[in-house]
């Protein structure tokens, strides 16, 4: 991966969100997947945002993305499922008979090029290197 600069900013901040239907049903097939898939990449461009990767399985949608600082990953997330929920039900009347199209849960973690503990052992070293003379207490 590499680093995004823009605007006096350096960053590298990328997700990983997993959601799916009510119930987990099997419904994002086809015409509905596809058009899907074209509602996740304007949510992702509007907020300045950048697909890694994503798949949509027919119960579920994986999507890896990057996000400028000024953005808040479930604010993405939650974008998404309003709006497709919206436009899905509007375009594919038969959606119309579930009370809501997405669970309200999804899953969300951070992803990056090195571990918590490199990033530890990395702070740490550094916090040496300064202080050579100085007992950590």
């Amino acid at each position: 991966m590499e680093y995004i600069h823009h605007n006096k900013v350096v960053y590298l901040l990328n997700y990983h969100a997993i959601w799916c239907p009510k119930y987990r049903r099997g419904l994002l097939v086809g015409d509905i997947r596809n058009r899907l898939e074209g509602i996740i990449y304007d949510a992702v461009k509007q907020k300045r945002g950048k697909i890694i990767a994503f798949e949509i399985m027919p119960d579920h949608v994986h999507l890896s993305f990057s996000l400028p600082p000024t953005e808040v990953p479930y604010k993405l997330v939650k974008l998404i499922k309003g709006r497709s929920s919206n436009v899905l039900r509007k375009e594919f009347p038969a959606l119309l008979k579930m009370p809501t199209f997405w669970s309200r849960s999804y899953f969300i973690t951070t992803t990056g090029s090195v571990s918590t503990e490199e990033v530890e052992k990395y702070i740490e070293e550094q916090w040496i290197k300064k202080n050579k003379n100085i007992k950590k207490t």
